[in-house]
């Protein structure tokens, strides 16, 4: 599991800004490549919101696996199928939703151990990660270095929030903004009170835990707030905001220029 190990190397190293994109709308493998290309640290796949084809998601996990690059899975909930399902697919960890105690902990810890630490049967795709299948070499490849990222988006989360980082199973703590702000009753202000001490104790609990904080959002403006673990974007909503800043830049310079036409000649070609 090189990739989970060069992710854990970024993210635990102090000043290192780790960046990566998620990708909930819309997926296709090629999306890896163009995370790699462009310079980012890993990808997550969404399967919390929509299923995505599985084969589609294991071919994106092996290209990782063979590249070295950092593919982690949300799966649909906190929950012992799901999750054992999610890593058949083969990624090197997982961003966990709505993780709200230490039974929450347990859960994925089932989900991810082979017995006798756990509950998990491997199968699929994520068994190419192992070159045998003996316990000893599941331990020591996957189980010791898999990725595990709970997401705090609830109340009850944020009260366990310490407990749950200080979980030795925890690699970063992850929160969401949006939905711990539904949760709060200040859905969707970023800048209401209540929200940022939410996230302030997250951030604390984090620190003392000695865990990083996975946090989504503007990423310049994240690291002015001291946080190194960001993702950037999610493709599609950054393509659809890239479109209307065009799209509007485009009119607006038709109304600066008059109605005078330009050649297309100089045109990229499609």
């Amino acid at each position: 599991m090189e990739a989970a190990k060069i992710l854990k190397r970024k993210i635990t190293a102090p000043g290192e800004i780790t960046t990566g994109m998620i990708a909930t709308f819309h997926f296709w493998p090629g999306m890896v490549e163009m995370a790699m290309r462009a310079g980012l640290d890993y990808l997550i796949i969404d399967l919390e919101h929509l299923s995505f084809d599985a084969q589609m998601v294991a071919e994106a996990c092996a290209i990782g696996r063979r590249e070295n690059f950092p593919i982690l899975v949300r799966p649909p909930a906190a929950e012992f199928t799901p999750l054992r399902l999610a890593l058949d697919l083969g990624p090197c960890g997982l961003l966990v939703p709505y993780v709200e105690s230490l039974a929450d902990i347990q859960t994925i810890r089932d989900a991810v151990y082979l017995k006798p630490r756990g509950r998990r049967r491997p199968g699929g795709p994520g068994n190419y990660w192992v070159p045998d299948y003996h316990y000893d070499t599941w331990k020591s490849v996957v189980e010791e270095n898999i990725i595990v990222l709970p997401q705090i988006e609830s109340r009850k989360g944020l009260e366990n929030a310490g407990a749950i980082a200080a979980d030795p199973l925890v690699t970063a703590l992850a929160v969401g903004p949006y939905d711990l702000s539904a949760d709060l009753g200040v859905c969707w202000d970023p800048n209401a009170p209540p929200l940022l001490e939410a996230l302030a104790r997250v951030r604390s609990a984090a620190d003392a835990a000695g865990k990083n904080l996975w946090m989504i959002g503007d990423g310049p403006a994240l690291v002015k707030q001291g946080y190194t673990f960001i993702c950037v974007s999610e493709p599609t909503m950054l393509l659809q905001a890239k479109l209307s800043e065009l799209n509007a830049a485009t009119k607006e310079s038709r109304s600066e220029n008059g109605d005078s036409t330009s050649s297309t000649a100089s045109l990229p070609l499609p």
